[in-house]
């Protein structure tokens, strides 16, 4: 009977010991879980915050806010992808002080004639080191094409700026900026 009381106190004692090992383990699980969850809302919300940012960019635009002037990085990629009749695509790359310029100068036309652009099938991409891509169709007032562009947003100083941005235009005007190979 001594030998049946020692085996079960010995059982126990294993028993407890796994306990608290399962209890150890459980809340390691449970602390990883929590920082997972709260990076997951962290990017979760910049990518919430970089969407809100593209919105208020569209808002913008189509308003001629000139708040709009603001919205790049002072060193912006700018890229007008030209689509040309035959489907053939040409890159024409300027630099922001020089796009904004064009763009004030565009504006006083399209404001006139009630110029927007109209976007869809918009999606956010985190491309890590706090920059998020934000990719749409573009449909210009009046056609019925859609034309791919994206915008590579990141916070800089506290503000979100646009950092790279590349639309598809049809129109072969652009071509003429285009760097000759």
């Amino acid at each position: 009977m001594n030998k049946i009381y020692a085996l079960v106190v010995l059982y126990m004692r294993r028993l407890s010991v796994e306990r608290e090992k399962m209890r150890k383990l459980l809340s390691i699980f449970i602390i990883f879980a929590m920082f997972l969850i709260s990076g997951l809302q962290a990017f979760a919300d910049d990518s919430q915050e970089a969407l809100k940012f593209f919105n208020s960019y569209v808002s913008a635009a189509n308003s001629y806010n000139p708040v709009i002037t603001t919205m790049y990085s002072p060193s912006a990629k700018i890229i007008r992808q030209v689509v040309k009749p035959n489907g053939e695509l040409v890159d024409v790359n300027t630099n922001t002080a020089t796009y904004i310029k064009q763009m004030k100068i565009g504006q006083a036309g399209a404001k006139m004639r009630g110029y927007k652009n109209t976007y869809t099938n918009v999606s956010v991409t985190s491309l890590g080191n706090g920059s998020y891509k934000i990719s749409s169709l573009r449909q210009p007032s009046g056609e019925t094409y859609k034309l791919k562009t994206y915008m590579i947003v990141k916070k800089i100083n506290g503000k979100w700026q646009i950092t790279e941005e590349l639309m598809q235009t049809k129109e072969q005007i652009f071509l003429k900026y285009a760097t000759k190979k």
